[in-house]
């Protein structure tokens, strides 16, 4: 009886027991900080990329707010348009390609011999405050062709970054901040690379990142 009242209640006009919600459109940003100028002339020895790690809590898509508690408020309807780690390391590879200091940027599972090797951890990207914060730990590793010997450690490193957030402080002002704090992450990444690796194999020159 309890049911038929219900269906009863659902044929007349303007009974629903649905909630009355509206719908919100999900926006989607590109993680793809870009290097200005023209790629430079590559030198020096192969580099291995492998997949970049997500730190905690950086699996998720949506955009990170870091309030003034520290406690973390993550976007229900403004995301990236996939995993930062894996957004990251696709923007990364192309941005040490063009950076002349390596003849080629090679994948995981790749057959090319590659004597240099960086493992990148993305360990931050967020807004916090006025700012947006990008953090990355990296480990340079010489790979040895001597099974007995393996990998040397060559250097270890945490670089972070901070870009304004312009505007109002929108969703959209937040992701390209977020973008532009990447970028100049990756700007001192680089620097780093070049100050660490093995003398004569390639060049010591850097780029800031392109504005958008």
């Amino acid at each position: 009886m309890k049911r038929r009242h219900l269906s009863l209640l659902l044929l007349l006009p303007g009974c629903s027991v649905l909630p009355d919600r509206p719908y919100i459109e999900t926006r989607r940003y590109a993680l793809d900080p870009q290097r200005e100028g023209r790629p430079r002339p590559s030198r020096g020895q192969a580099l291995l990329l492998r997949s970049v790690a997500a730190g905690p809590g950086l699996d998720s898509r949506g955009l990170r707010r870091l309030r003034p508690d520290h406690s973390l408020d993550v976007a229900p309807y403004d995301e990236w348009i996939g995993p930062p780690a894996e957004l990251a390391e696709a923007a990364l590879r192309e941005w040490l390609r063009e950076s002349g200091l390596f003849p080629a940027v090679a994948t995981p599972g790749t057959r090319l011999a590659a004597p240099l090797v960086l493992e990148v951890e993305l360990t931050r990207l967020e807004r916090f405050g006025p700012v947006a914060r990008a953090g990355m730990g990296a480990l340079l590793l010489r790979d040895g062709s001597n099974p007995v010997s393996g990998r040397q450690v060559l250097a270890q490193t945490v670089v972070e970054a901070e870009a304004p957030v312009s505007g109002t402080a929108e969703p959209p002002a937040e992701a390209a901040a977020m973008r532009d704090a990447l970028g100049r992450a990756f700007q001192r990444l680089e620097q780093w690379l070049a100050n660490n690796i093995p003398r004569g194999t390639a060049a010591a020159a850097t780029a800031a990142p392109r504005r958008r």
